[in-house]
């Protein structure tokens, strides 16, 4: 497997509270990789460490080779275009059209014209299954499935190697996450990207993570697949997912994994 996120030993705390005491994991290229875990166990500010928004007190982050503790800042600003990130609820520019946020990091990053820029807009927008006259509405006059498919669209502007997905199915309806969930695998697929998922949703660890890490008592209990992590008998695993899977669904994922 060839690894474009580790992170070694990673300790985090705000003030006395110890949120990470020695995280340790692995995330393979072109892997749908989640990050499960209890409430408060630190996953999302696990994932914000990854992409520089939260310093670790102690231990490494090695990103796409960079190791984020001693990276200067012209590699940072560099790297930072190697990702892109899609947040909870969007997190999309209310007083912005969809094209005009999709089109904010071509602005601020690059220097295309504005007839590319457009282009490569309209681009991304058709990519994520949105038609073409959204680009001209604002982010109050879309549905929830729609607000993730923008920010999704604005996440792959750069066309980056690494996606980040934050509750990416939160909110929306079960056929609607199955659809977005479809989508993550396709643009999986088709761009070769790396995607890191913080998610509870059970139908999208089970039909397209590859590979999760499961977080608690300030570390990683478990890390592997489905079935290598559910023979975790770690108490948190335990109540996740051995209680929503029966012993005769468990044993089968296990046996079409290992046969």
């Amino acid at each position: 497997m060839s690894t474009v996120i580790e992170a070694k030993g990673i300790v985090t705390r705000f003030g006395k509270r110890t949120i990470h005491d020695g995280v340790n994991l692995k995330v393979g290229k072109n892997e749908i990789y989640a990050i499960l875990g209890e409430s408060g166990a630190g996953k999302s500010v696990l994932m914000r460490e990854m992409i520089m928004l939260h310093e670790p007190d102690d231990g490494e982050i090695i990103v796409l080779g960079h190791n984020l503790r001693t990276i200067g800042f012209a590699q940072a600003q560099q790297l930072r275009r190697e990702w892109g990130v899609l947040f909870q609820f969007g997190a999309l520019y209310s007083s912005l059209t969809i094209a005009e946020n999709i089109e904010v990091q071509l602005k601020e990053y690059t220097k295309l014209s504005k007839a590319m820029r457009d282009k490569l807009v309209r681009s991304k927008i058709a990519l994520v299954g949105l038609d073409a006259h959204v680009g001209a509405l604002y982010p109050s006059e879309l549905s929830g499935g729609m607000i993730k498919r923008a920010a999704l669209a604005r996440a792959l502007a750069m066309e980056p190697k690494l996606l980040f997905l934050d509750e990416p199915t939160s909110g929306l309806d079960p056929v609607g996450a199955r659809n977005f969930d479809k989508l993550i695998v396709e643009l999986r697929d088709m761009l070769g990207i790396t995607v890191v998922m913080i998610t509870h949703d059970l139908d999208s660890i089970s039909h397209i993570v590859d590979r999760m890490a499961i977080l608690a008592d300030k570390h990683v209990v478990a890390e592997g697949t489905l079935a290598e992590v559910l023979r975790s008998t770690h108490p948190f695993v335990e109540e996740f997912f051995k209680n929503e899977y029966s012993k005769e669904k468990f044993e089968h994922m296990f046996n079409k994994e290992h046969p």
